[in-house]
């Protein structure tokens, strides 16, 4: 019988899949080239989708965020301060992200390594834990787990479909 943390690590683990397919396949050059104006790169949705994971487990676990405790933060070395995931970017922010695939892997899988690490033994008792009193209702560990796989879920989407729109150019 499956736990509540199988299924967690399972939904987290088909990302992680996904991820590694786009930085597998998609040739270097193009990580970082919109599919259209205006459009996110792959490399920014991939960084994005791993701040927002990496910032929202290590907050709900109370563990370090693997991007600056790792040092990700300096060797991506971004024009933005180190507290960015994303949020809010403009279009210029978006064509700023230009890491290598080897970075973009690396630091999803620290992040990944991160999940893993949190998500193992997570009871269904747990998921009722308040990890964010800032909103009302306060947010619980079931609601922020399930509202960062719907994050990284719709981003590796969307950075799938822009590397197929640019393997196709």
């Amino acid at each position: 019988m499956a736990t509540t943390s199988d299924l967690l690590l399972d939904a987290f683990d088909r990302v992680r899949e996904t991820v590694h397919g786009l930085l597998d396949d998609l040739p270097e050059e193009r990580l970082a080239e919109p599919p259209a104006e205006g459009a996110n790169t792959v490399a920014w949705l991939v960084w994005h989708l791993t701040r927002v994971l990496d910032t929202h487990v290590a907050d709900a676990f109370d563990r370090d965020v693997v991007w600056t405790a790792d040092g990700w933060a300096d060797r991506f070395g971004l024009p933005f301060p180190a507290s960015a995931h994303g949020y809010g970017m403009d279009y210029a922010d978006v064509l700023a992200v230009c890491a290598s695939a080897a970075d973009l892997r690396g630091y999803f899988d620290a992040t990944a390594t991160l999940v893993d690490d949190a998500l193992r033994g997570v009871t269904d008792a747990d998921l009722d834990r308040v990890v964010d009193e800032d909103w009302d209702p306060p947010v619980t560990l079931g609601v922020r787990l399930v509202s960062a796989i719907n994050d990284a879920t719709q981003h590796v989407g969307q950075a799938a479909y822009a590397a197929g729109i640019l393997t196709r150019r």
